[in-house]
This record gives C-alpha cells, structure tokens and sequence, in this order.
C-alpha cells in the first residue's frame, strides 16, 4: 500500500518543524517514528447529500464508523489508512426513509453490511491540505474515490479524558461519488434521487 508524504513539491512543509518539539530527543537529535491512529467514533462523522426529487438535499450520515491509519510527524508519511462503515446504521431523521435506504433499492444491508475505504496514495495540494486517492466499496463493488482533506490540528488535547491526556489528530474530507456506479440505480433515471452523492467527512483520531 502505498504511503502519503505530506511534503510540498520543493521542501517539507512546515507543520514538520511545528511539531518537532514536541517529538522525544534521541542522540541529541529530533527523532520520530510512524504512530498508529484509531479513529474517534464519539468525535468522527460521515454524512452524505442526495438531491430530493430537486427540491432539495436530503442530509444523512452513518451513525457506526471505525477505522485507523499509521502516521509519521517528522517524515509526515501517511499509511495503511482503511475505514469501515456500518451501512445498517445510516440515519437521516426519517425512519420510513431509512428503512428504504437500508433496503434492496439502496444499501441493501442485510447482502453488504458494511461500506469500507482503503488507501492507495495520496499527496499533498498545500501546507495544511492534500488529496487521499483509495478504493471505496459499497454493495460489493469498488470504485477508485479521492478525497480532498484538510489537516486542522495535530497534538495533544486540551484537557485529560480518562485520567490520560490524548494525541489527537484531526481533519476534513470531501468527495463526491455517484451512486451509478455501484450498482444503485434506483430513481436515478426519472431525477427523483440524485445520482451525485457529496460525502462529507469530519474526524479526529488518537495515537495509540
């Protein structure tokens, strides 16, 4: 798999040199090694937007996500990123509805319980953005996605949760697919549901 260094085309960006203080010393000099990130569930969301018959965008998200990736502060090398979405847990604040999108129309979760995400390769666009380039799969088909995310902030939390203060990461992503192009094609023909879907995504994860 391959492995995202968050380095602009000419030098290290500088988010590198912010954090070296905080790395431990070893031999008199900075030294770091790749940490392993497990996402927050209590502080991540993945929702998504779907046209409605055009009158509007019906908003949703997955109630249940997991996943994790392995991250190097001094190198900024992003790897094995992957991310597991109950589809059983979609929730748009309508019942009726939510049992549709749960159904053979839509995500059909009693087939394809699960949505997952796995990184290819990725790259930075600026100091504090980039683009991650995987394979996301929904009913059991898989179609390359690429996600815009922006890093907001890297280090320790504020304050202490469960007597230990924890190393946070956090960030925002963007993508859009359709859902054509794995197999949903419900209403897509007659415009009552879009076929684009902009997916949105907000997380923190903690180094282990």
């Amino acid at each position: 798999m391959e492995r995202w260094t968050w380095i602009g085309p000419i030098r290290r960006l500088p988010l590198a040199s912010v954090l070296a203080g905080g790395l431990a010393l070893l031999g008199g000099q900075v030294q770091a090694a790749p940490e392993t990130y497990v996402i927050d569930p209590r502080h991540t969301t993945v929702a998504f937007l779907v046209h409605h018959i055009g009158y509007q965008n019906t908003l949703g998200q997955f109630l249940e996500v997991e996943g994790s990736f392995v991250f190097d502060e001094e190198t900024q090398d992003l790897d094995d990123l992957q991310v597991s979405i109950s589809s059983t847990s979609v929730f748009s604040n309508d019942e009726p509805r939510d049992k549709h999108v749960r159904g053979g129309d839509f995500l059909d979760v009693e087939s394809h319980p699960e949505i997952t995400f796995h990184m290819r390769e990725a790259k930075a666009t600026s100091a504090e953005s980039g683009q991650i380039m995987g394979d996301l799969t929904i009913l059991g088909v898989t179609q390359p996605v690429t996600l815009d995310v922006t890093l907001n902030k890297i280090g320790p939390y504020p304050f202490p949760v469960k007597g230990s203060v924890p190393y946070v990461l956090g960030v925002s992503a963007r993508a859009t697919v359709k859902r054509s192009d794995f197999g949903m094609t419900y209403a897509v023909e007659n415009g009552l549901v879009g076929d684009e879907v902009q997916v949105i995504i907000e997380a923190e994860a903690v180094r282990q």
